[in-house]
């Protein structure tokens, strides 16, 4: 059995399953009503090799906010609880990301201490029905409730589409490698004994 997780989140303004295999092979199921995200999380779980389904019913009629921020909080829930002990994984990873004319880098750690940090700075208001200035909010809910230090560089900047997508994908290429097992790491890599 690979290392799963379900979450399910609801508030007043949010309704929302996610469930996560961080050994799967890229299968999903996504449906959030806002089509430019479930396009990201469909990126983020095929070239990150993760099985995801997510389910939201948000209040769109307001904005994509709290559905795109809120789903960041249930997916970051589903990475920490389907790492478990994290014994044996390597902990870092990261991942240098061409989409087209953008080069975007990605680093992560999954010792514990949460932090967001990025540059990227987005040319345009909107990508179809989203709001480009909520994939800082996406990320840093996720790297918060994940327990992760996550990092991003624009290392060349373009189309807002090409930026979103080099970012989606980049994090899941550097969360595979950071997720994946060593052989040679037989309990946690940390001098302290314990990642939080």
């Amino acid at each position: 059995m690979g290392r799963q997780a379900e979450v399910v989140r609801n508030t007043k303004e949010t309704q929302i399953s996610v469930k996560l295999d961080l050994d799967g092979t890229g299968v999903y199921q996504i449906h959030t009503g806002v089509g430019f995200f479930d396009h990201m999380l469909e990126g983020f779980a095929r070239h990150g090799l993760f099985d995801l389904e997510v389910s939201v019913k948000g209040d769109l009629e307001v904005d994509c906010h709290h559905t795109v921020e809120d789903t960041g909080i249930a997916l970051g829930q589903a990475i920490r609880e389907a790492l478990g002990e994290k014994k044996g994984i390597r902990r870092y990873g990261s991942r240098i990301l061409p989409m087209d004319e953008v080069l975007v880098l990605c680093a992560l750690d999954l010792g514990g201490r949460p932090y967001y940090r990025s540059d990227a700075e987005f040319q345009t208001e909107r990508i179809g029905d989203f709001d480009t200035e909520i994939v800082r909010e996406f990320f840093y809910a996720v790297s918060y409730s994940a327990a992760m230090n996550l990092h991003f560089k624009m290392l060349s900047s373009g189309n807002s589409h090409h930026m979103a997508e080099g970012m989606f994908k980049a994090f899941a290429k550097a969360l595979d490698e950071a997720s994946g097992f060593d052989a040679r790491i037989t309990d946690v890599l940390s001098t302290k004994g314990t990642l939080g």
